[in-house]
């Protein structure tokens, strides 16, 4: 079964709900990337695997998590409740399968989930990518699933919220077969630190602009 990378940052309000809806069998690996609300405590009461990652950012927690996992296939997905784990067998099955190397939860809002800043935000990223790459997907989003020995091979290098972008363009760069399916994309729960935010957004769009560049 897959391990399943969860990078987080104080999200004691959701992880619980995410835990628990994990699919049977799943491995979590909670990466805590300096919490403060004692959310790897109550991963591990849950039976998630918790490791920890001192230098901040998004790139920095997903890279530990994936120096950790040993299963042949890896998922990542935000930790903040945005995400349905139910999901997850979904966005593997094409990489189970043998019909993709690396598959993106494309995001299917509900009201209120997904600000319009941070909207727009993706959208003109994927168009950046398609113009310089050819690669043409709706969605960067962090639900996404892939063989865990050809991530290692890709050497990402990027330690912030470049990361998503980076391993689609090294993919790519591979020869990967890239696929999208769709996932829920739910109202967050707790105080949004990126994307939710002008300023995540901003911080995320310079990252990801500095890994195209």
């Amino acid at each position: 079964m897959p391990d399943v990378i969860l990078p987080v940052l104080d999200e004691a309000e959701a992880i619980t709900w995410v835990l628990e809806r994990m699919p049977a069998g799943w491995h979590p690996i909670v990466v805590d990337n300096g919490s403060s609300d004692g959310s790897g405590d109550i991963a591990r009461r849950l039976g998630a695997e918790v490791v920890f990652e001192r230098q901040r950012g998004f790139g920095a927690a997903c890279l530990r998590g994936l120096q950790t996992a040993t299963s042949e296939i890896v998922c990542f997905m935000d930790c903040d409740g945005s995400l349905d784990p139910c999901d997850l067998a979904k966005v593997a099955a094409p990489v189970v399968a043998g019909e993709a190397e690396l598959v993106l939860g494309r995001r299917r809002a509900s009201a209120g989930a997904w600000p319009l800043h941070a909207r727009f935000a993706n959208f003109a990223l994927c168009a950046e990518l398609a113009r310089r790459t050819g690669v043409r997907l709706r969605d960067l989003g962090p639900m996404r699933a892939a063989p865990r020995a050809g991530l290692v091979d890709l050497a990402l290098a990027d330690r912030r919220s470049g990361w998503p972008l980076e391993m689609v363009l090294r993919a790519h760069t591979a020869g990967w077969r890239l696929a999208e399916v769709p996932v829920a994309y739910l109202p967050r729960s707790g105080r949004s630190k990126v994307t939710g935010t002008v300023r995540g957004t901003l911080q995320a769009v310079h990252d990801m602009a500095g890994v195209l560049r």
